[in-house]
């Protein structure tokens, strides 16, 4: 019978090490902290400000992906191969994004990062989905305010992924995953969502359904207004064109991609056992 643990004893081939596990909190804090700020401060911010803060964003997270890959170098957590895979992976995933983007929501890079997630554990999961978005946009020359916020959505898609339940298997695994796929979807569009709506709606707009961010009114209030305007704006077509694509696409190749993907992460696991990197 087939594996389906994620590797030969259950366990993730990339592990997590203390540092790394520092680093993916330090990541995460910081990231909630860059898409929430404008909800718990009074002051109104601009458009202006998003773009302010978005070479601040760069500077702090590219630095901690980077530690977080040498911290789970020096714990063996990343042999050459994994390491390979890993720009692999974000190669493809940066030329499947194109393919689908753009049309009713319809994006075909989320299916292999969930997959990825799975196969690999959290760590190798949150670096690539970060990547994987960094490379999509110096491809199709996306770079702007918006794409640190992509990244760190995406890294904790990935990220999430790894830590499902390991114990889970056969078709149960499939249906797992597909219901992470799509919550994932939503979750990558509510985020998307926020990054960008307390500059984009003016203050004291409503359109008469009440979509404005409103500086210093309670965040119970603020957060109403935020799930009305992405239930208008965005879920009913971008986010569920995401979730179908992605659901679909695992349900038709999730079984062979994640195949292909342990057999990696077996080989990069075996061979962290026997040849670490740089020893």
């Amino acid at each position: 019978m087939t594996d389906v643990s994620g590797g030969p004893d259950g366990l993730e081939a990339v592990p997590l090490g203390r540092w790394s596990l520092l680093l993916l909190g330090v990541a995460s804090a910081a990231g909630l902290l860059l898409f929430g700020w404008p909800l718990l401060v009074p002051t109104a911010p601009s458009a202006g400000a998003q773009q302010a803060q978005s070479p601040f964003a760069v500077l702090v997270l590219l630095p901690v992906l980077l530690l977080l890959i040498l911290a789970q170098l020096s714990e063996g957590g990343l042999d050459a191969k994994a390491l390979a895979m890993l720009g692999v992976l974000s190669a493809v995933n940066a030329a499947l994004r194109p393919l689908g983007a753009g049309a009713a929501g319809i994006e075909l890079m989320f299916f292999l990062l969930v997959l990825a997630g799975r196969a690999f554990g959290p760590g190798f999961g949150f670096v690539l989905g970060c990547t994987s978005l960094f490379a999509s946009a110096l491809l199709t020359a996306g770079v702007g305010p918006w794409l640190p916020f992509q990244m760190m959505a995406a890294g904790w898609m990935g990220l999430g992924a790894g830590l499902l339940p390991r114990r889970v298997g056969g078709r149960w695994e499939i249906a797992l995953l597909v219901l992470y796929g799509v919550a994932a979807a939503y979750l990558f569009g509510l985020l998307l969502n926020l990054s960008f709506w307390p500059y984009a709606v003016g203050v004291g707009f409503d359109g008469g359904v009440g979509l404005a961010f409103i500086p210093g009114d309670p965040l119970p209030a603020n957060l109403h207004r935020f799930v009305v305007f992405t239930l208008l704006t965005s879920t009913v077509g971008w986010d569920t064109g995401r979730a179908i694509t992605t659901a679909l696409a695992i349900v038709l190749l999730g079984p062979a991609v994640l195949s292909v993907l342990r057999r990696a992460a077996r080989r990069a696991r075996f061979d962290q056992a026997a040849e670490p990197l740089g020893g």
